[in-house]
């Protein structure tokens, strides 16, 4: 099968969940067919990044996006009233091109990633599937409700454009897809039922077990993510500020690691002689062996947290919020990972772990097997394969 898949950033290096599922999806998608790959980019691309993704493809095509496209793209979506993010990735050049490419490809099957490209795509007379991913609208309210007095409307306005356009996708696409029953449920249509659920995986030959570093332990907590995504950043400062700074009363020796690209001003203000700060790291794994705990308070965003789930794999015991412990499939608090409402809930279950071996070990173990059973990402894209095929 010819299958075009568009996507809104190049899928390397894997720093995003977007950039992650897309290249496994790519990765498995490739061997039975033939990947024509377009995307939009903003960035300078290295010639090793994109050999990384040319190897599972049959064509790449590269729509770069400059300033001035965003900022006529956002215009664009003020006067069309659709969400900020589709103008920031649309650009009227960039459709024409792809839909010349969509003429002399002449794909079996569209595969769109988010509604931020639905716009290019939305009226071409080809099968296609969106992947919504994530529910953007209540990602977005959560951020609204939180947010400072001065970015509220903004933020609301969002929240409304994006709740209008998701609706209004799902009657463009023939199948869609999302990565958690919960997201599923907050879409904004009558037949939300319909949405298939293709969840997120995990490389267990990058994220493996190794017995020998069970007990080279440098860091009692670790959090990792992009530290410019906002719901990273609150999560990590929760950690630092909320967490880890009452811990450190009953155990002065806790040694926490904020581990992840793109550290903002406020993640770097953080670090101190017990917080370590990294920055982009080739090998999240790395930090992984050298972690007891994995720690994410998560409290915006939405979806499939793969932080987590790579972290399991790992045999790391995670300690997580209910908005990102309960989207994991087969999840039971207490058992697999222990999911807290409170502050003083996050500082007992993180004093239970580092003092109580047994219970340690138990959900560890329990935890590293639920992903094996449900996050492998061959039979995931063999369930994915199967829809595009429809």
């Amino acid at each position: 099968m010819k299958l075009l898949i568009l996507l809104s950033r190049f899928p390397y290096p894997l720093e995003k969940g977007d950039k992650l599922r897309a290249f496994y999806q790519i990765k498995e998608l490739s061997k039975n067919n033939d990947i024509y790959l377009i995307i939009l980019n903003d960035k300078k691309l290295s010639d090793d990044t994109i050999k990384n993704v040319a190897v599972y493809c049959k064509q790449i095509h590269i729509i770069n996006i400059n300033i001035w496209t965003k900022f006529w793209g956002v215009v664009y979506a003020f006067f069309k009233q659709i969400p900020f993010q589709c103008g920031y990735f649309f650009s009227r050049n960039g459709k024409k091109k792809i839909h010349r490419l969509i003429t002399q490809i002449n794909p079996d099957h569209i595969y769109a990633q988010m509604v931020r490209v639905a716009e290019y795509v939305k009226d071409i007379p080809v099968k296609k599937t969106l992947d919504y991913q994530d529910v953007l609208s209540k990602g977005m309210q959560r951020r609204a409700e939180i947010a400072p007095f001065y970015i509220k409307p903004f933020l609301y306005a969002e929240y409304r454009r994006l709740l209008q356009y998701e609706r209004f996708a799902f009657s463009c696409f023939d199948n869609k897809t999302i990565i958690t029953e919960i997201d599923r449920d907050f879409i904004p249509h009558e037949e939300n039922h319909r949405i298939n659920i293709i969840t997120n995986g995990v490389d267990f030959e990058c994220y493996q077990y190794n017995i020998d570093t069970k007990h080279d332990k440098k860091y009692d907590l670790i959090f990792s993510g992009n530290m410019a995504y906002p719901p990273n950043v609150d999560a990590a400062e929760y950690i630092a500020k909320q967490i880890f700074s009452v811990l450190k009363q009953s155990f002065p020796h806790l040694k926490l690691i904020i581990c992840g690209a793109n550290p903002t001003k406020k993640i770097r203000s953080l670090e101190n002689d017990d917080i370590t700060v990294t920055g982009w790291v080739n090998s999240v794994a790395d930090y992984y062996a050298q972690s007891k705990i994995f720690l994410a308070p998560m409290r915006l965003g939405t979806g499939l947290q793969n932080k987590l789930i790579e972290a399991m794999a790992m045999k790391l015991p995670c300690i997580t919020s209910p908005l990102a412990g309960y989207p994991i499939e087969g999840v039971v608090n207490g058992e697999n990972v222990i999911i807290c409402k409170t502050q003083i809930d996050y500082i007992e279950a993180v004093k239970l772990l580092l003092t109580n071996d047994n219970v340690y070990q138990e959900m560890a173990e329990k935890g590293y097997q639920l992903v094996k059973r449900y996050y492998n990402w061959k039979q995931i894209n063999s369930k994915l394969e199967s829809i595009l095929q429809l």
